[in-house]
């Protein structure tokens, strides 16, 4: 029996390795009862696994946006794994941008409790990401996105450019502002992260949940490329953006970019520097 045969408890007659992104191998399996997906890591990665798992159930609770339907987390002799539903894609209906907006703005108002953070901690790409409770966001954002995204970068950076960070992190009330309600966010949301269903809507998949500033998952989908203009006129009118978010979201993609420099090194050094000129210049 492979391994395969092992996860899935089915007889497996076919599978094929698929992309995965930079962090897991990940294979499409099929079986005599369907089609399944499969992430595998190493056994000691497997909170990586759990905690994703999590925040996919999370967004799936809100019933408001295309979610994998996980099936189990777990271990076999040599991997830790997440096994789900295979998403069939399809076409884009001609309103995907509107109705994906829409989605992500009631996904946004969907309100938990008053306070900023998640039930466990969890992992922005591999980056453990620290979600304990705060009742300010400001606090939240500067104490457990910020400041251990720094901490980690001391040997990436130069000295005058954590002085320049921490003065960022000293008035971050002046730039940030507190939500009137924490929002459930997707954490990582680029295109990447986004897929469309055989239903020709968007489907999110990667997350890295929280509940915080529905701002930041905006933010982010600016970072890499965008969407089109259609997504963001939309989520206006549906959603939770406020006046200043546009110096706002330089604050939340300097974290996304000091993770990047983390991970991938000196190729994201200048987009650190350039994402600080920017917030330095908006107060």
């Amino acid at each position: 029996m492979s391994e395969f045969d092992d996860i899935v408890k089915k007889k497996v007659l076919s599978y094929h390795s698929v992309a995965g992104g930079d962090i897991n191998e990940a294979f499409q399996i099929q079986t005599e009862d369907g089609t399944f997906f499969v992430k595998m890591n190493t056994i000691s990665n497997l909170d990586m696994f759990i905690q994703e798992r999590k925040g996919i159930e999370a967004m799936a609770a809100c019933h408001v946006i295309g979610t994998p339907h996980i099936l189990q987390s777990g271990t076999t002799n040599h991997h830790s794994y997440l096994l789900m539903d295979y998403i069939e894609s399809g076409k884009r209906i001609e309103s995907y941008w509107q109705v994906f907006a829409q989605q992500l703005a009631n996904m946004h108002r969907t309100f938990v409790g008053n306070q900023f953070g998640f039930s466990s901690n969890n992992y922005i790409g591999s980056t453990p990401q620290i979600n304990t409770f705060c009742d300010s966001w400001i606090t939240f954002f500067r104490d457990y996105r910020l400041r251990p995204m720094l901490n980690r970068n001391k040997e990436n950076l130069y000295a005058s450019d954590i002085q320049r960070l921490s003065k960022i992190m000293d008035h971050l009330d002046e730039i940030l502002i507190e939500p009137e309600q924490p929002s459930l966010v997707h954490g990582d949301l680029w295109s990447g992260n986004v897929m469309t269903g055989k239903d020709g809507k968007a489907w999110l998949i990667d997350p890295a949940c929280y509940y915080g500033d529905a701002e930041v998952d905006i933010a982010m989908t600016e970072l890499f490329g965008g969407f089109p203009q259609t997504f963001y006129t939309t989520y206006r009118q549906y959603g939770c953006l406020r006046s200043g978010y546009e110096k706002r979201k330089n604050v939340y993609n300097l974290y996304h970019l000091l993770n990047h420099l983390y991970l991938f090194g000196y190729g994201y050094y200048g987009s650190v520097l350039h994402c600080i000129e920017k917030i330095e210049r908006s107060w």
